[in-house]
């Protein structure tokens, strides 16, 4: 199953925190998103170029209660507790052309969703939780075109993708096996990690 990097998931305790959070370190503008109904979420974007992207979401104040856990472990208490202290890049989710219907081996739900113009069928876990930490990616398939190819263009850039973690081999087999971009650097480490280093129209920048 051939794959590329579709977008970085930065979450945040609130999306004004999170998107003033990215437009400071980064010097560029985010645009608006919208809500994810199921999940009782919303978000805000940024486009990497013509085929990536990046996203902050937090849980949406004035949703209703989704009737199953929120995605990202957005209710896990160690990841609310986490992002009282700022927001972080959390998670990554690849681009894949087809996914199955149902459920993956490893036991994530393949659900279809959409909002405005955009359908998409995504994996999720169905207690919300992020597969190795969030090291390992989600798996996205868009049935519309993908949000950068209608975002504007703020001169941002992926340059890596740093992913640290207890079970690097596994990691390593997983994204090579997709056939996964060579920005991604694995390191092996005592807990899984994020990392991003991104070119701006003002240097190199990292979240």
């Amino acid at each position: 199953m051939g794959s590329s990097i579709d977008h970085l998931v930065v979450a945040a305790a609130t999306l004004r925190q999170g998107r003033a959070w990215v437009e400071r370190r980064l010097g560029a503008a985010m645009s608006d998103g919208g809500r994810h109904e199921a999940f009782g979420t919303h978000n805000a974007l940024l486009a990497l170029g013509p085929q990536a992207y990046l996203e902050v979401i937090a849980i949406d104040p004035d949703a209703p209660p989704p009737d199953r856990p929120r995605w990202f472990a957005l209710d896990d208490p160690a990841t609310r507790e986490r992002l009282a202290a700022g927001p972080a890049l959390i998670h990554w989710v690849a681009r894949v052309e087809d996914l199955p219907d149902g459920m993956l081996d490893d036991g994530r739900e393949v659900l279809a969703l959409s909002r405005g113009e955009n359908r998409w069928r995504v994996t999720v876990p169905p207690d919300g939780s992020l597969r190795l930490g969030g090291v390992a990616p989600s798996l996205i398939q868009w049935l519309t075109p993908p949000p950068p190819t209608r975002l504007a263009e703020q001169g941002v850039r992926l340059y890596t993708l740093q992913l640290t973690t207890p079970e690097p081999d596994s990691v390593r087999e997983l994204v090579q096996g997709n056939g996964l971009s060579d920005q991604i650097v694995i390191t092996a480490g005592t807990a899984p990690h994020l990392g991003a280093l991104l070119s701006t129209p003002s240097g190199l920048v990292e979240l």
